[in-house]
Order: C-alpha cells, then sequence, then structure tokens
C-alpha cells in the first residue's frame, strides 16, 4: 500500500499521504498546502478528503486552504463540530481512496473527537492505522489539553476515555499493522515519545507502557498523568482556530511580505509597539541586534519557543532574518497561529548598521575560559535548561531557571554583578540573554556551547559538577 509519511522535524510532526488509482488523500496537513498539491500532482492525482485525526493545539492544519483549493472534502470522526463545513463520520464508517479504504475508528481520550484512521489496501488486508495523537511510538496522547478549552473534560475523565479506546479499539488489532502517529520526540503532545516515527503495532504492545495488558485503568491514569509538564500557552488558541476556521495563509503571508527599509522599520516598531523578532542564529544575534528585540533562531524549535515566549498569538510582529529566510519565518509562525507579522527588515540587519542606528551585542565566553578565569564563589551561573536536564546533570551553585519560566523570575538575576548563562547548546541561553537585555540587564556573558561543551572541561570532573549519572 502507498503511505508517504511528510515528516517536519521542527515541530515533530507527521501529515500522511496515500493514493491510488488517480484519488488521493492528506491526513493531518500543515497549514502550507502546496507540497500537498505538488505531491498529488507529481501522481496525476486528485485530492478527494483531507482527514483530521483531531482538533490539534500545537500547530494550525492547512485543512481549510486545502478543501478550498482542490475541491476535498474534510473528514472528521464522530462528536466533530466545527463552525465550518465538514463530513463528520461515523465510528466504522469507510471511505473509499482508488481501490484503497479507509476505515473511522473513534477513539477519544486525547480530545474527545479523537479518531483514528485504519488504511485497507486494494486486497482488503489492513496495512496500517494513522493514530493522531491517541498513540504514539513509545508514548501515548496526552490527556490533559482538552480542559483547557473546555473545563468540563478534565484530565482524569479523558485518561480513562484514553485507556479504554486503547484496549478496545486498538490493542485488539492485528501486530503486524504500521503505526503512523502524528508526532514524534520533541513535540509537547506527549511526553516520552521515541525518535522513531513509525513502528509495528505488535512492537507497540511489547514496548510500549500504556498498552501494557496487565495495567489497570488507575494505574494507566496514574502513569499517564505522572510528569506533564504545563503546556504552552498558544495551545488553547489553535484548537480554537481549528474548530473555528481561520484567514487563508495567502492574505496572512501578503500582510506579512512589506519589506521595509532601516527607517521605516524602526518608524514601525516605534509606532505601532511591534515585538522585534529575530530569527537569525544565537552566534550572529549576539555579534549585533536591534536594542530591545528578542532572538528565537530558526535553527531551533523555533514554533515551540515562539509559543512558550510571546504570550499573545495577536501580537504584532517585525523580523529580522537572515536573507532568503523571511518567508520561512513568516510561514513557520502562521504554522501556530502567530498571523499578525507586519513586515521585514529589508536588506537584514546589515541595512540597520549602515544606517547607523544603534545596535547592542551580548557578551559570550567558551567552556574554557568558565573553566579558567571566573570565580565561581563570586559570579552566579544560572542554567536555563529544563529541570528535567539540570536535575541529571549540573554545575554545583548554578541556579535552574527554566526558560519558559524566566519571565516570572527576573528578580533572581542580579543587576550589581556579573553572571554567566547556559543551557545545552548556546540556543535557549540567546533566547534568555535577548529577553534580559530587552529588560534591562546587560552584565551577564552566555557560554557558547551551553553544558555540552561545559562537560568537555575538567568543570566535569571537578567539585563543580553534581552528576545524578555521570558521563
Amino acid at each position: 500500500m502507498k503511505v508517504e509519511q511528510i515528516y517536519t522535524g521542527c515541530i515533530a510532526h507527521a501529515a500522511y499521504y496515500i493514493e491510488n488509482n488517480g484519488e488521493a488523500a492528506i491526513f493531518d496537513p500543515l497549514r502550507e498546502v502546496q507540497p500537498y498539491i505538488d505531491r498529488a500532482s507529481k501522481d496525476n492525482a486528485s485530492i478527494k478528503y483531507v482527514f483530521l485525526t483531531h482538533f490539534h493545539a500545537d500547530f494550525v492544519a492547512g485543512h481549510l486552504d486545502l478543501a478550498a483549493k482542490t475541491n476535498a472534502k474534510i473528514v472528521y470522526g464522530p462528536t466533530a463540530k466545527p463552525t465550518y463545513e465538514v463530513i463528520t463520520a461515523e465510528d466504522g464508517q469507510l471511505f473509499e481512496i482508488g481501490s484503497y479504504k479507509v476505515k473511522v475508528i473513534h477513539t477519544p481520550g486525547h480530545t474527545m473527537e479523537s479518531t483514528s484512521y485504519l488504511l485497507i489496501d486494494e486486497n482488503d488486508k489492513q496495512h496500517g492505522i494513522i493514530t493522531g495523537d491517541t498513540l504514539f511510538i513509545g508514548d501515548v496522547g496526552r490527556p490533559d489539553l482538552a480542559q483547557h478549552v473546555v473545563a468540563d473534560l478534565t484530565q482524569d475523565k479523558l485518561a480513562r476515555l484514553l485507556y479504554h479506546s486503547l484496549r478496545e479499539k486498538i490493542m485488539p488489532l492485528s501486530d503486524d499493522l504500521i503505526v503512523y502517529p502524528n508526532h514524534g520526540a520533541g513535540s509537547a503532545c506527549g511526553k516520552m515519545m521515541s525518535k522513531e516515527t513509525t513502528d509495528t503495532l505488535g512492537n507497540q504492545k511489547r514496548t510500549n507502557y500504556a498498552l501494557n495488558p496487565n495495567m489497570t485503568e488507575d494505574e494507566f491514569v496514574k502513569a499517564v498523568l505522572t510528569g506533564l509538564t504545563t503546556p504552552p500557552g498558544y495551545f488553547p488558541s489553535n484548537v480554537l482556530m481549528n474548530m473555528k476556521g481561520y484567514e487563508s495563509l495567502d492574505t496572512v503571508l501578503e500582510k506579512a511580505k512589506r519589506p521595509l527599509n532601516a527607517v521605516q522599520f524602526e518608524l514601525t516598531a516605534n509606532e505601532s509597539h511591534a515585538l522585534v523578532l529575530d530569527t537569525r542564529p544565537a552566534g550572529l544575534f549576539a555579534q549585533g541586534f536591534i536594542p530591545n528585540s528578542i532572538n528565537i533562531g530558526l535553527d531551533g524549535s523555533f514554533a515551540m519557543w515562539v509559543g512558550e515566549m510571546v504570550a499573545d498569538i495577536r501580537q504584532e510582529i517585525l523580523l529580522v532574518t537572515e536573507a532568503g529566510k523571511e518567508e520561512e519565518s513568516m510561514i513557520r509562525l502562521s504554522r501556530i497561529g502567530y498571523d499578525h507579522t507586519i513586515g521585514f527588515l529589508e536588506g537584514g540587519f546589515e541595512s540597520w548598521k549602515k544606517a547607523g542606528f544603534e545596535i547592542d551585542t551580548v557578551e559570550r565566553i567558551t567552556a574554557d575560559t568558565l573553566e579558567k578565569d571566573i570565580n565561581f564563589d563570586e559570579t552566579p551561573i544560572f542554567d536555563v535548561r529544563k529541570k528535567s536536564e539540570f536535575a541529571s546533570e549540573n554545575l554545583i551553585g548554578a541556579v535552574n531557571i527554566p526558560l519558559n519560566e524566566i519571565n516570572n523570575h527576573l528578580a533572581e538575576f542580579p543587576k550589581n554583578r556579573k553572571f554567566i548563562l547556559y543551557c545545552a547548546g548556546g540556543y535557549r541561553s540567546m533566547i534568555a540573554a535577548s529577553i534580559l537585555k530587552q529588560r534591562g540587564w546587560d552584565n551577564f556573558a552566555d557560554v557558547i556551547g551551553g553544558f555540552n561543551e561545559i562537560k568537555k572541561t575538567s568543570l566535569l570532573r571537578s567539585d563543580y559538577v553534581c552528576p545524578t549519572t555521570l558521563l
């Protein structure tokens, strides 16, 4: 059976494409839909259906634009009630894609409308199952997200529904089925997903903790709910956009693709109170940037960190990017519903410098300098990694303030003496550095390469390291 996984690593997202006899279907498409249209055109196929596994929280799906451009029908599972026209399928309903069949399997738990799609080939053999956020490789979907949209849907209630969906709908299926989940490692929709993005159902039955047949319902609920982190603040907004509809990406990009020279950029920033978002790599940002801008680089988990650090999804944004990265930055913002980019700096940061406007920098030091020249008794050290990373291994005396909590702990950063920042590799600490600069701090240095480089020094083997497990 022809099933193609279209994986987007920066948000750990998997869409799926199937085609047979000139008919195609897309499952859980991203906001930018032209790649799916191009893929079908390559097969001389028309897109007949766009299937959604649920109302996504971590991205804005592209089903509306895709349906508008191809006349495809949008399909949701039972109980879904969007405000636009769809086919609300019944549990067990069959859809035909050429000689293939897609069977609807209602699997509530991650959300009430969560639905899996069983793929059946031209010989009526069950091939695989697209599980959305119901079943991941090594994990299951977190059941606490829907309560942020509908208060009555408690995480306990949804976890119990998920227990029964897995045991009554998924686990009875054949071991040789291929599991096609919506996310891989790095997604905030689960807590311990594998880096693998497909597997057989049989292997998941043997290795996935949530599919342990001896686990009671109460044990399952405890296991699934333990260790959940606070979901990013943009999740409820994305759910509502997916339920109620949204502006076409073409329209969003048309508004965003507004080149501004340095003078126009400064004027617009001052008049609009827009956030100046610099998407260049951390190293380039540190060498020079527009004062009060925030750095979230495209070369990392860009969408997730924008969602974590920019509280208002309606925030107007002005972009500073590397040459040729303007549209990519706009698209990746819109993937998570940040649709209010109002322009970009034409010519990038170099044009700002040439115009003679003020610039700022971030001091950076190497791990070797940290080891040889920094007095740990006099210089505070701040680690902005996740609590779990810090607990695994850290420098003794370092204070852990996870990046997504930094705005609640600004008072802990001293202004009367120098301090040091680090994360795992330098991406998150530069986000933190840009926020501190914006808030008035100027007395710190960032460690190039972060803890990954610190581990190569003798600090790892000295009294300065506090390991749970020595590496």
